[in-house]
């Protein structure tokens, strides 16, 4: 077990579900924690029930935020959870009913909280999924799920107190922030003003903790700084990670070794996954045969309806080795899906103003096809 990859890859590391992983990671930390310290710019927090790689990104993405949540509304209900958490101690039970009591009177919206409203429980309960997931609460008694049905649903819960170590915490008054820049800002107001080192921490994040660091024009000082550090930055990561750096004119990459990938890494073992490698390999392709041109920044720009096309043309090439899910799915479900996940994963961006696909150069790194039998070998099935 690689400790620094697990605390990297894990959001935290709870003794009570995995105590055997718990002190393995206690006991490494002394052999890693310069490089997380000079390089990473990061903080390890360790208790008698916890550890915590304190992780910050380099520069904020637009995938980035909790994978379970779709609704801003989520994200105000989980706060007013932590803040009905502080005041409780360490396996203190409390109902469903005091949390909602609490959410309601405390909210700070426009927006008046009824729990009549399925959507409002619906977030309540996508919410309590999470931290139970997470594990800052338990369920003792009761199941949320009938919450979605009956708004007079009782859950016993209770805290593990993990929740107090959720939130990073801020050196300024976050309630004079107004801009992502401020936040991003807060970070460095009680560090010296060691520009060299507020930028080896920023491109060390971004390399780590993003599936790709581009370049943005010739004067990109993060970009200059991989380039003019790239072996130093590659020793590193081999030392400490085991992974290699792949830097190109316009994208740096992480290449991870096939026998050992994060959780959240691209390809992983999801159907949707195997398709994005075979849309990458057909933009590969047309590419090559001078169909689709990229720019100096090795970028591609295509009308939504032109990489509609794409997705179509990639279903009917290789559909037949799908699930049934996908390859019954409408197109522009499909595209909306393909879409997403690869906005997520770097690969591209999109422009809704122009009604435009920005197809980045993360898409010419991996791609996917069949073996030459597949066809051969799928008849035989039939």
């Amino acid at each position: 077990m690689n400790e620094l990859r697990e605390l990297l890859d894990e959001y935290w590391i709870l003794k009570d579900r995995d105590k055997e992983k718990y002190y393995k990671i206690r006991d490494s930390i002394s052999k890693f924690r310069s490089f997380i310290s000079d390089k990473l710019g990061y903080q390890v927090i360790l208790t008698s029930d916890l550890i915590k790689l304190e992780k910050l990104p380099g520069k904020a993405e637009t995938w980035m935020g909790i994978y379970a949540f779709d609704d801003k509304l989520e994200y105000a209900f989980l706060c007013l959870l932590l803040m009905f958490l502080e005041d409780k101690e360490k396996e203190e039970q409390f109902l469903l009913s005091q949390l909602t009591e609490f959410i309601q009177g405390t909210f700070p919206g426009d927006e008046k909280i009824e729990w009549t409203l399925y959507s409002h429980r619906r977030h309540l309960i996508k919410v309590l999924k999470f931290a139970i997931d997470i594990g800052f609460i338990k369920v003792n008694d009761g199941e949320e799920e009938r919450f979605y049905t009956d708004q007079s649903t009782e859950v016993l819960y209770e805290n593990t107190g993990a929740s107090k170590y959720f939130m990073r915490n801020f050196s300024g008054n976050i309630l004079k922030y107004s801009t992502l820049e401020d936040l991003e800002r807060d970070e460095w107001l009680d560090m010296d003003t060691d520009r060299g080192r507020i930028r080896r921490n920023r491109v060390y994040r971004r390399i780590i903790m993003s599936p790709a660091v581009y370049r943005h024009g010739e004067d990109d000082q993060d970009y200059l700084y991989i380039k003019n550090y790239r072996n130093m930055i590659q020793a590193d990561l081999e030392k400490y990670l085991k992974v290699d750096l792949h830097v190109h004119r316009n994208g740096t990459f992480l290449v991870l070794d096939e026998e050992k990938r994060y959780k959240n890494s691209f390809p992983e073992n999801r159907a949707i996954s195997d398709i994005v490698l075979q849309v990458n390999k057909i933009i590969v392709n047309k590419v090559r045969n001078k169909e689709l041109s990229r720019n100096a920044e090795d970028i591609i720009i295509v009308h939504k309806t032109v990489f509609d096309n794409i997705i179509e043309e990639v279903k009917e090439k290789y559909s037949i080795g799908w699930s049934k899910e996908y390859r019954e799915m409408k197109l522009e479900k499909l595209s909306k899906e393909v879409i997403n996940y690869m906005k997520n994963f770097s690969m591209l961006r999109v422009d809704e103003d122009n009604n435009e696909i920005i197809i980045l150069p993360l898409v010419g790194k991996i791609v996917g096809d069949y073996p030459k039998d597949f066809n051969n070998k799928e008849k035989e099935n039939d």
